[in-house]
């Protein structure tokens, strides 16, 4: 696939899938990670590029490859305990990573690493990892990573150590990527608090999901399927279908991309049949990542900026363009490219909205947020288009976004932000137009620990395709069908006046699991309705409607299987509205805890019984919770031991009759608020250091 980068593009998937950025935005890279990372690189990798130069480089590369080839282990372990062969071998190593030829630069820097005295340097050791993680290898990419951290860890370069965790997740190594991860945000000044929202919360919309690998997958990388025709499937592949001698992609020693058509035999998505789509569309270099107008007319696809010969930037990179071709007198036009490409920055991976005037893309163009981002231009009626628009904070993030595929109400894309389940993972932003909520992971098995991308799905909601390149493929990157049994658990709710029976428009709902944990809020629209969607089966849920001026609601509803539950909530205004004052009522003690302990004290307790006894006297009182560690330990761990503290003082104040609904919140702050001055170094006293032990609340009227 391909891919983007902010000098190169790439296509494949992360785990290459960050690489996917670099040469074709998303075509090639690996075709595993380089599907989406393909990078355009100032170097395309073809052994048929005009001038002599780089056609004789390429020639005696090849001829000392085969020459490495050609030994018996013996003779080669001979052969390389030679005096200045491994250095030969590294600057051979280099020269290919150099020109991105990243299969070779890899096989290269095993043999050093591996078979000769070498010394595994920072350099020799962050370019072997680099070569296999271009090339979608991240066992071999781990090992190296994992060498280098172990001996370079404090000169590491930020965009390596990321490729390392990136790794680790593709090796199911999760917990060490986890705490990685963080180490990573602290290098960046990044709040670790965040890390929860950064979290895969997954997306609840099925019951089951069936995934199946598809029959027209190559030894290569397929991916990027599209819909064409009602029963066609349009795609990219790099698989060999030439009879003469076919042209090779240096970066990753496959053949360049085109564009294949396959039909759809059945209601599993099965494809058969394939065959390349258009020899006006596809050309010696690569094309893929495309879209079709509603009227099918229209196609718009991702290829190298080519014209009569590969176009470079002002750093030299060959960047990736989006080109239109239109059918007309029963075939496909010359391809033109859109005017909002640039020669110094990649755009591609474009979807088309329903009506067919938006376009969403992907770019790395200057003022983005991260590595690459979603934009969207308007579509006018004399093939003109708006200037782009950035897609903002909600979709786009620090690390890359791609493959975007939109629908009526929704924008499905990849990215390799953090805290997924590997490289790239399928995310789904609800909305429409330029207004889209942050996007939620759509969990396994759409998503594994590799690149999980160009994920499609047709009208009823219920089936698409997708491209990945996890372990049990037969090929770099391959396609697979899915077919969801959509979650049809849910809650419909009505608000209404328990007098006057009329509906209460914008009464708050909360809606808690059967451990007082707070799942979702809504608001009750103008007839006084609400749904909570994607719940689970045959559970228990708590609802708590409130409103200004009514008496709260609270009503315990249980699930059925697979089936919307109806209900209905009375409230009842209140007779007399009086002012609270909180200060006369009762000012609450902190409850103290001892050292490096979470449990609720006896002299905690009796504080607590008094706090509760207030509040079920006064019941439009709710209450906050903050609880805090003295400074002995590290942060990190009184941060942990606090949120213990926060979480076991909510749970005492629960068991004890508190609904759930009135503790707003309950939150740790470790040792960042301690009451004197007994921070880290400064000598105190036991009594001081356990002023800082404590729990502190703060009563809110409603």
């Amino acid at each position: 696939m391909l891919n983007l980068q902010m000098n190169v593009l790439f296509i494949c998937a992360d785990g290459v899938v960050m690489k996917k950025l670099t040469l074709l935005i998303f075509l090639l890279c690996s075709f595993g990670i380089f599907s989406q990372e393909l990078a355009l690189s100032d170097f395309d990798g073809t052994t048929s590029l005009s001038g002599t130069a780089k056609v004789n480089g390429e020639n005696n590369s090849s001829d000392f490859v085969k020459h490495l080839d050609g030994l018996s282990n013996k003779k080669l372990v001979k052969y390389l305990r030679k005096e200045g062969i491994a250095d030969k071998l590294i600057e051979k190593g280099n020269e290919y990573f150099d020109k991105m030829w990243y299969a070779e630069s890899a096989r290269i820097f095993d043999l050093v690493l591996e078979k000769t005295n070498a010394e595994h340097t920072l350099t020799l050791l962050s370019r072997a990892g680099d070569s296999h993680y271009y090339t979608g290898n991240l066992e071999k990419s781990y090992k190296w990573y994992n060498e280098l951290y172990q001996r370079y860890q404090d000169q590491m370069q930020e965009d390596t150590f990321f490729k390392y965790t990136q790794t680790l997740k593709g090796t199911g190594k999760y917990r060490r990527a986890a705490a990685l991860t963080k180490i990573l945000r602290q290098k960046r000044d990044q709040p670790l608090k965040e890390l929860k929202r950064l979290e895969p919360g997954t997306w609840k919309g099925a019951t089951n999901v069936k995934i199946k690998n598809l029959g027209i997958n190559s030894k290569y990388s397929d991916f990027s399927p599209m819909f064409y025709k009602g029963s066609d499937i349009v795609y990219a592949s790099a698989k060999d279908s030439s009879v003469l001698t076919t042209r090779r992609y240096r970066w990753t020693n496959q053949p360049f991309l085109d564009l294949y058509v396959s039909k759809r035999k059945n209601e599993e998505g099965d494809l058969f049949s394939p065959e390349k789509f258009s020899k006006k569309i596809n050309t010696k270099y690569h094309e893929a990542s495309l879209a079709f107008s509603p009227d099918q007319k229209t196609i718009y696809f991702t290829r190298n900026n080519y014209g009569k010969r590969l176009k470079r930037g002002k750093n030299g990179i060959n960047h990736l363009k989006i080109y239109r071709s239109q059918f007309l007198g029963g075939e496909w036009t010359d391809a033109v490219e859109l005017p909002f490409n640039g020669d110094n920055y990649s755009t591609g991976h474009p979807t088309i909205s329903k009506d067919g005037k938006k376009m969403y893309f992907v770019s790395d163009r200057p003022g983005g947020f991260g590595g690459t981002d979603i934009y969207v231009v308007d579509i006018y009626e004399n093939d003109t288009y708006s200037e782009p628009k950035n897609l903002g904070r909600t979709v786009n993030t620090d690390a890359k976004e791609m493959f975007p595929y939109i629908t009526d109400d929704a924008l499905y894309f990849s990215s390799n932000r953090a805290m997924g389940f590997g490289g790239l993972d399928v995310y789904k932003s609800d909305g429409s137009g330029e207004v889209f909520s942050v996007g939620i992971n759509l969990g396994k098995p759409i998503n594994s620990n590799r690149d999980d991308f160009s994920y499609i799905i047709d009208a009823s909601g219920e089936q698409g395709y997708f491209a990945s390149n996890r372990k049990g493929g037969k090929g770099d990157d391959d396609i697979y069908s899915f077919k969801y049994t959509l979650n049809l658990n849910a809650i419909s709710g009505s608000v209404k006046d328990i007098t006057t029976g009329d509906p209460i428009n914008e009464a708050k709902i909360r809606l808690f699991n059967q451990n007082g944990t707070l799942q979702n809020e809504a608001l009750a629209d103008s007839t006084g309705k609400y749904t909570f969607k994607y719940l689970d089966p045959v559970t228990g849920y708590t609802l708590v409607a409130r409103k200004e001026g009514f008496e709260k609601d609270s009503l315990s509803v249980k699930t059925k299987d697979n089936e919307q539950v109806e209900i209905s909530q009375f409230l009842k205004k209140k007779l007399i509205e009086k002012e609270v004052d909180v200060d006369d009522i009762f000012e609450p003690e902190n409850v103290y805890f001892h050292f490096d302990s979470h449990q609720i004290t006896a002299n905690a307790a009796k504080e607590l019984d008094k706090l509760i006894a207030v509040l079920k006297e006064n019941t439009e009182l709710s209450l906050k919770i903050e609880s805090h560690t003295d400074a002995i330990g590290s942060k990190s761990y009184n941060k942990y031991l606090s949120d213990k503290r926060a979480k076991s003082t909510r749970s005492y104040l629960i068991s004890k009759g508190i609904d759930p609904s009135r503790i707003i919140s309950a939150i740790g702050y470790g040792e960042d608020r301690l009451l004197n001055n007994c921070s880290d170094g400064t000598p105190c006293g036991p009594g001081q250091h356990r002023l800082n032990r404590r729990s502190e609340f703060y009563i809110v009227p409603e």
